[in-house]
């Protein structure tokens, strides 16, 4: 199977520099798909059609932005997907529907080697994911619910939840200023935050310094000045003479 090269210079909406989509001039199945499975030799899940354009397009949107974060790149490369005529998403969507095949036939053939017990776990692993996929999709419902209403919410009754929020976060980073200090005093500066290293470590050496010449001054002698000297031996000679 083969697809036309796809070449262009394409602009995004979002406002900001061109970026380069590029297209193997052979989007074979061989490439896209990996016969390599897990670990316990189960058939990888394959690649959705999308998933397949971001692999291939993140490295050039990366190499034209290197300063551009993770999460815009990702949002570029999902309106351009989007924008994508759908003769140029055909390779992708061909590739992955014929490795989903694949990995149905593959399963088949994994799920017959399987004992009785290996199979009730598989089903169970299953379930769990279909659970988890459907908290995930209740949570982001709640989340963009929630959002409405705080959008809907006037700026005195933002107020309260704000303040609740600023008094949260001065909790926090009073909570790590301790915990970062227990963590020095052991030896774990690998745990405390980067941006707290430098301060903690400066402040450690002037605790050092300041204890260091306290007991420098408790050490010393004290030198008695010349005429509390002379007085002192007046006092021996008088005890001496007296007995």
């Amino acid at each position: 199977m083969a697809a036309a090269l796809l070449s262009r210079v394409w602009s995004s909406s979002v406002s900001g520099p061109r970026y380069f989509l590029r297209c193997s001039a052979t989007c074979s199945v061989e490439k896209w798909f990996s016969k390599q499975s897990s670990s316990d030799n189960r058939p990888k899940q394959p690649l959705t059609a999308y998933i397949r354009f971001y692999k291939e397009q993140q490295p050039f949107y990366k190499k034209q932005n290197p300063d551009v974060s993770v999460v815009d790149i990702t949002k570029k490369i999902a309106h351009a997907w989007r924008e994508l005529p759908a003769s140029d998403k055909q390779p992708y969507e061909a590739a992955a529907k014929t490795d989903r095949q694949i990995y149905k036939e593959q399963m088949i053939k994994y799920k017959a080697q399987l004992t009785p017990a290996q199979e009730a776990a598989l089903k169970e692993e299953k379930r769990r994911r279909v659970e988890k996929r459907r908290a995930a999709r209740k949570k982001r419902a709640k989340m963009k619910n929630l959002f409405e209403e705080w959008q809907k919410m006037s700026s005195s009754q933002k107020k309260t939840y704000q303040q609740l929020a600023e008094d949260d976060k001065i909790r926090y980073e009073n909570e790590m200023k301790s915990w970062e200090e227990q963590m020095a005093e052991i030896g774990r500066e690998d745990l405390i935050r980067f941006k707290n290293r430098r301060k903690l470590s400066k402040r450690k050496k002037t605790e050092k310094k300041v204890a260091s010449k306290k007991r420098a001054k408790t050490l010393k002698k004290p030198s008695g000045s010349k005429v509390d000297s002379a007085a002192a031996k007046k006092k021996v000679k008088a005890r001496q003479s007296e007995e």
